[in-house]
């Protein structure tokens, strides 16, 4: 028999904050967390706005000699485990550590220290580049430090699905709880890639917003006038455990996870299926996997990255998911305050779904005034809104045609 999953702790590191309170405060309070790159000179730049994380200090996590030989993207990833583990109140002492794993994904990985290395090995030679680069740069080296942090040995390694990477991380987790392979899971996503060559390439493809003059508008999911999406940064990591085993150990449950959903779009490298036909596979996908009904699902927090493309697939595909239901179905992009933090952004964006699910609050899309091609969904536009959440969905999708979603219901004996 499959086992029963439930989520125990979460932890952030977003631009809207560095915990999941400060993120959810953000959130329902519709924030705006873009603001004119910091991390580097971006006057030469289309794109010159992002959503970097603010006030990073990691150093009550992080040794401050071990956060030089690690990544941005390690470090955020290890100051939300902390946080997620906290909140679990999982004690490495008081479980059997072969039995907890990691699986927390990034869709990029080191960039940062790629382009200094490489700036390195072209003004000096070989022999300079530093003998951490590549610890450093890999992604799979977030769930490698989290495991060595805690001292958990169980399955772990990293998914890379570009921005589908966390949910299929949180979903991979699942699959592994459900089947007795471990008995809690640290999963999600963690991404630092606002850099020179991030932003340069995605610059390149045209996909960025060029608002600069007005960042706080820049991020307009399924609005007439988006012109493309915002960089982010940060991280999102859960905690999931087998029920028997949360509830053995008195572990504060927050919510269930009943349902995922995988596919492919098998289209293009980066375009979504004009038809939404992957998309709504997935989300039919995890509908069937948790066994619930349509009309049952109360809540849909959305890819919504304010690219033409995909906010007009998107909605086509929920509407051919739901149907008349569809109309009824309250649908938001925190991404239009926060920025699309690409392998982190499942991972946020699953807290954002568990906390509207828990919170009955459902946070906005801001800065939606006017539909855009095919957007004729409820996108909460007018502020968070309260409402009774029976079960909650959150979609994911990513770039190679991947797509991913999962399904989270209130948890009851």
């Amino acid at each position: 028999m499959k086992r029963r999953v439930v989520v125990t702790g979460m932890g952030a590191v977003t631009p809207l904050g560095n915990s999941v309170p400060a993120f959810w405060d953000g959130l329902i309070h519709g924030r705006n967390g873009i603001g004119r790159i910091t991390h580097f000179d971006p006057s030469g730049f289309a794109s010159q706005i992002a959503g970097e994380v603010k006030d990073f200090q990691p150093d009550s996590v992080i040794d401050p000699k071990e956060a030089r030989r690690m990544e941005l993207f390690t470090q955020y990833a290890l100051v939300a485990a902390q946080e997620a583990v906290a909140a679990a109140q999982l004690d490495s002492e008081k479980c059997v550590r072969e039995r907890v794993g990691v699986i927390v994904g990034s869709g990029i990985g080191g960039m940062f220290v790629f382009e200094q290395q490489h700036t390195r090995f072209m003004e000096n030679g070989p022999r300079r580049i530093s003998p951490f680069f590549v610890p450093m740069m890999i992604s799979d080296m977030a769930s490698g430090q989290i495991s060595i942090k805690y001292g958990f040995s169980g399955p772990n390694f990293s998914t890379t699905s570009a921005c589908a990477t966390a949910v299929h991380a949180i979903g991979t987790a699942y699959r592994l709880l459900q089947y007795g392979d471990a008995d809690a899971m640290i999963c999600g996503g963690t991404e630092g890639a606002v850099c020179q060559m991030g932003v340069g390439g995605f610059c390149s493809m045209k996909a960025l917003s060029t608002r600069n003059d007005a960042p706080e508008k820049a991020s307009r999911p399924f609005d007439k006038d988006r012109d493309g999406f915002i960089i982010a940064e940060g991280a999102g990591v859960v905690v999931l455990e087998t029920l028997e085993h949360a509830v053995k150990r008195g572990a504060p449950i927050i919510a269930e996870l009943i349902g995922i959903g995988f596919s492919a779009d098998a289209y293009h490298i980066t375009a979504p299926d004009p038809d939404g036909d992957g998309a709504k596979r997935a989300m039919e996908a995890a509908i069937a996997d948790a066994g619930i009904a349509k009309e049952e699902v109360d809540y849909l927090n959305a890819h919504g990255t304010s690219t033409p493309h995909n906010d007009r697939v998107e909605s086509v595909a929920i509407r051919r998911v739901f149907n008349e239901l569809a109309d009824q179905l309250p649908v938001s992009s925190t991404k239009s305050m926060t920025g699309h933090l690409l392998g982190a952004a499942g991972g946020v964006e699953f807290i954002a779904s568990v906390l509207a699910l828990t919170e009955g609050i459902i946070p906005p899309t801001v800065n939606f005034e006017e539909p855009g091609e095919d957007c004729d969904l409820d996108y909460v536009p007018e502020g968070s809104r309260k409402a009774e959440i029976r079960y909650a969905m959150n979609n994911s999708f990513g770039f190679g045609g991947h797509n991913a979603c999962t399904m989270v219901g209130h948890y009851r004996e």
